[in-house]
This record gives structure tokens, C-alpha cells and sequence, in this order.
């Protein structure tokens, strides 16, 4: 983890359930939304232009991604 990844302020998805299960978190600059597994703080992540996230978020809602 670098630095600058040390420094985003994390909190977890409201898509996340409380269950404990898959659970994301996510931390927002003005350029990009970071996204790593609640359970593995220190493992990979992945980073996604403003754009594509509110695409992906508006999928979501769509309901595009159910089978």
C-alpha cells in the first residue's frame, strides 16, 4: 500500500450487507473511486474514474446486473 492509498478515508458500500458477508469499501477523491475488501484493509484494490463508477452505480440501479 502506498502512501497516498494509506491516506484515503475508507468507509464501507451502502451496497455492502450487515451481515458480515461481502462486504466493500470505498474512498472517493475528486478524480477516482477506490474499492478493496472490508476484510483485507491491506490487499489489492481497484480504482475507477469518476466516470465509470457512476456508470456502474447507475447499472446497479438499473438492475442491468441481475441474472
Amino acid at each position: 500500500m502506498t502512501n497516498k492509498q494509506a491516506e484515503l478515508s475508507w468507509f464501507k458500500s451502502s451496497y455492502s450487507s450487515g451481515e458480515g458477508g461481502m462486504c466493500v469499501e470505498v474512498a472517493a477523491t475528486p478524480g477516482t473511486v477506490h474499492v478493496r475488501d472490508s476484510k483485507n484493509r491491506h490487499g489489492s484494490q481497484l480504482a475507477f474514474p469518476i466516470r465509470q463508477w457512476d456508470a456502474f452505480i447507475g447499472g446497479l440501479r438499473a438492475r442491468e446486473f441481475e441474472a
